[in-house]
């Protein structure tokens, strides 16, 4: 029998095609409440949506026979993603289709805002001949600041290059190597803010990249300059990009993304000086197509061969291995994260060792895994699929190396990322029950199980110092969990990694980070 694709909402007749001539039995019905998706969904394989259907956690668990959720598209906030791993469904998306098209839209915002495109047209179709007041500027010659270069952001630098701009770019993720084969300088936030006559935003929205433009980053930048956003709304402080428009330190701005959509009400409508368009980035005929097709593929793939293409949530793992794979999996995707969330400058590359046992396993899968860990705290699209395309796309030099035992344990994996100033490495196995610890950090030997909380603190190892965190914590009301201790030698380099029973506030890791003799301190999530 056939594999059973519901597509519940409209795709395009190309992506219908595709399904039809690989033998899978597609059924379009779109527009179905909850409850009418609730009550057919038992009866497919597979469901193709774009962002109107939401798939719930109630329509996952009517879903007997669903294998796959493909999105046509990027974002998949309308599917739950957490109750769709939990049932063995895989999700996937197309990441890339609508990369071309979203640049394109900020060439063309940036272009239209040069030289006040809209206002031109409105005043000309009401009367009004405001030649002398609508003086636009050239762009040539002129420095576009680009805030995140990777794939979207790369095609804004090259189509920039080709109308004779200066392009500096700031991304952690960016090496050199990949600066320089774009044509572009890699600079520093605060350089980039600095030197740029535009500035466009292509970078995702995460917990370091919120309202990176803000009050104190409009300060740092030149009058006059004029601000681009075709990525995620929240990048911008909207308030206080209204406040910069309305005294000229800005000139000028083109949003396409809102902290709130649909955008029906916004402080920016009230300025003259912004265009708003309403998310249109990756609306264009061939992008939405390019997409379509995408998850088309990707969808009769996965049923008729098991291959899986951008998935968020499975890595590609065959069913014989799973089992011994699993564990392992979960201990270099926390060294990975431990490693990102530790981080402070950018990323150049990231080499895993694998000794004893764990060499024989599927390292490219554990590989994934790890980089997915380092890379998901700065991009929200890494995962065990994508992070190894994303490390490649920025430049990161990713290095695999198998050994036999070594040292006092059977199996283990140590991971060292390099970053531009420094590196840090950590290390960790697998136990008999099946759980992952942290065993190394740098050279001082630590034993420890990652919880969903950690304060991670590095020290010179003092008396008193012990005393102080806790209490620094008790007074907090953070309570402690699990409290692990190493140093290189005695009076030297100490570190210490608790789990605590909530997320750290705030004002607490900044109490910790001035306690006497503590050089770093990171609250850490797992």
């Amino acid at each position: 029998m056939a594999p059973k694709v519901l597509v519940a909402d409209k795709l395009s007749r190309l992506a219908l095609d595709i399904f039809a001539r690989r033998g899978i039995d597609a059924q379009v019905k779109t527009d179905l409440s909850r409850d009418e998706l609730i009550e057919i969904i038992p009866d497919y394989d597979g469901l193709a949506v774009r962002s109107a259907t939401k798939v719930t956690e109630k329509v996952v668990a009517a879903a007997d026979r669903l294998k796959v959720i493909g999105r046509a598209g990027i974002g998949v906030d309308n599917v739950d993603l957490k109750a769709a791993t939990a049932g063995g469904i895989v999700v996937m998306n197309t990441p890339y289709g609508n990369s071309i098209t979203t640049a394109e839209h900020a060439i063309a915002l940036m272009l239209a805002l040069a030289r006040q495109v809209p206002l031109a047209d409105l005043t000309t179709r009401a009367g009004k001949w405001a030649k002398s007041q609508l003086i636009g500027v050239e762009i040539t010659g002129k420095c576009l600041g680009i805030i995140g270069c990777g794939n979207i952001g790369a095609i804004v630098a090259d189509r920039a290059r080709g109308l004779k701009m200066k392009v500096v770019a700031f991304d952690p993720y960016l090496s050199p190597e990949r600066a320089t084969d774009l044509g572009v300088e890699k600079v520093e936030l605060d350089a980039l803010l600095r030197r740029a006559d535009f500035i466009t935003l292509h970078t995702p929205l995460t917990d370091k990249t919120r309202k990176i433009i803000n009050a104190d980053a409009i300060r740092t930048m030149r009058d006059g300059v004029r601000i681009i956003n075709c990525a995620r709304g929240g990048l911008i402080d909207e308030k206080a990009l209204f406040d910069a428009l309305q005294v000229g330190k800005v000139a000028g701005a083109a949003i396409d993304v809102y902290e709130v959509e649909p955008a029906t009400d916004n402080i920016l409508f009230a300025s003259n000086n912004v265009i708003c368009t309403p998310h249109l980035g990756a609306s264009t005929r061939e992008a939405q197509e390019n997409v379509a097709m995408q998850i088309a593929e990707q969808i009769s793939d996965f049923l008729l061969d098991g291959a899986i293409t951008n998935a968020l949530n499975f890595p590609s793992i065959s069913a014989e291995e799973r089992p011994k794979l699993m564990p392992f999996l979960k201990l270099a995707e926390q060294l990975g994260s431990f490693a990102g969330q530790t981080i402070e400058t950018g990323l150049k590359s990231v080499r895993i060792e694998y000794a004893g046992a764990v060499a024989d396993l599927n390292t490219k899968a554990l590989t994934a895994a790890a980089l997915s860990g380092v890379l998901t705290p700065f991009l929200e699209q890494a995962n065990m699929i994508s992070a190894p395309s994303l490390a490649k796309e920025r430049g990161i030099m990713v290095e695999e190396v198998t050994r036999g035992q070594e040292g006092a344990y059977e199996t283990y994996i140590r991971l060292r990322v390099g970053t531009e100033f420094d590196g840090r490495s950590v290390a960790g196995t697998v136990f008999s029950d099946g759980k992952p610890r942290i065993v190394q950090v740098g050279n001082i030997d630590m034993e420890a199980e990652l919880g969903p909380h950690m304060l991670y603190t590095e020290n010179a190892d003092k008396p008193g110092y012990i005393g102080a965190l806790g209490t620094a914590l008790g007074a907090a009301q953070v309570n402690i969990a699990t409290f692990s201790l190493g140093r290189s030698a005695p009076g030297e380099k100490a570190i210490a990694l608790l789990e605590v029973d909530g997320p750290i506030p705030d004002g607490v890791l900044d109490t910790i980070k001035t306690l006497p003799h503590v050089t770093r301190a990171h609250r850490l999530c797992f």
